[in-house]
């Protein structure tokens, strides 16, 4: 596709969806507690799950009902070709956005479940280097019969790369100073991001490939997964007030963070809430969550 012709595809992404209306989808996994386990040594925390028939974190279904295409249906980024909930347009680039989680109950680690998927809403806006696409998906969670929780992920595309503005270099050494009550540190490398795509069936090359993300993405480095920040923010309710139970949870993905930084989620709990948020050196914000409480 040539310059103008990408230009106009920017610009008119919501043509492309006008008829698009994929139907709801059924999935099956069985939780076993190998993810979790996986996930606890990634973050150099104990496992939390003990035994079958225990609750699933907070947001930790991410670990489970993953897809994995052939080989061959993966683009030169990394990321499916197609998918039941991928958008048909041009040239297409994906990137996380938020999501909202109402959890009536945690899913028990070894107990069959399934999600049912269905798209909602499909939103075109202007930005300043042309049109987004937000396509939001549905996921309701059930176990035994009941629903356990209802989740929506936004996940944001657009044709052609992004013009986004990034640091030229990662700075490894720089702290972050915090009095905010609630701390949980994490500095991301190679190999942990490595890992996590693993556990998560992330393909995409800006995780582990750093030629291609300073090459082809224009990232000084490895970015760290979205769903990274979003669970590291959710340890600190795990650490701080592990009696409580997670009612809901919202969350927003603002600003890139890369492998070496020194991450710190930072976490201000309140009556029946708790404000989240993940800084560097550079931002205060790369991710903000807000947790409520049963």
């Amino acid at each position: 596709m040539g310059g103008e012709a990408m230009k106009g595809a920017q610009i008119e992404l919501s043509r492309f969806v006008e008829s698009w209306a994929p139907g709801a989808v059924t999935d099956a996994d069985d939780l076993p507690a190998a993810p979790v386990a996986a996930m606890s040594a990634l973050l150099d925390q104990p496992a939390p799950v003990a035994e079958a028939g225990d609750p699933l974190p907070p947001l930790w279904h991410l670990l489970y009902f993953l897809q994995w295409p052939a080989q061959r249906d993966l683009g030169d980024d990394g990321h499916p070709r197609h998918g039941h909930f991928l958008p048909p347009i041009p040239h297409r680039q994906r990137m996380f956005a938020a999501g909202r989680c109402e959890i009536t109950e945690p899913l028990l680690i070894g107990d069959p479940a399934q999600r049912i998927s269905s798209l909602g809403a499909v939103t075109a806006k202007h930005g300043r280097t042309g049109e987004l696409l937000f396509v939001t998906v549905r996921n309701e969670y059930r176990q035994r019969g009941r629903t356990c929780l209802i989740e929506e992920q936004d996940i944001v595309y657009r044709s052609g790369r992004s013009g986004g503005q990034h640091p030229t270099a990662v700075d490894t050494t720089a702290t972050v100073l915090s009095d905010e009550p609630w701390e949980f540190g994490l500095q991301p490398d190679p190999a942990l991001l490595f890992r996590f795509s693993a556990l998560t069936a992330n393909a995409h090359r800006i995780h582990y490939d750093a030629p291609y993300a300073r090459g082809q993405e224009g990232f000084p480095g490895l970015v760290v997964h979205g769903p990274l920040l979003v669970l590291a923010m959710l340890e600190l309710v795990r650490h701080n007030a592990p009696q409580r139970h997670v009612r809901s949870v919202s969350y927003r993905l603002r600003h890139p963070a890369f492998a070496g930084e020194r991450l710190l989620a930072l976490g201000s709990p309140a009556d029946g809430h708790a404000a989240l948020h993940i800084a560097t050196h550079r931002e205060q914000s790369h991710a903000t969550a807000e947790v409520t409480f049963a």
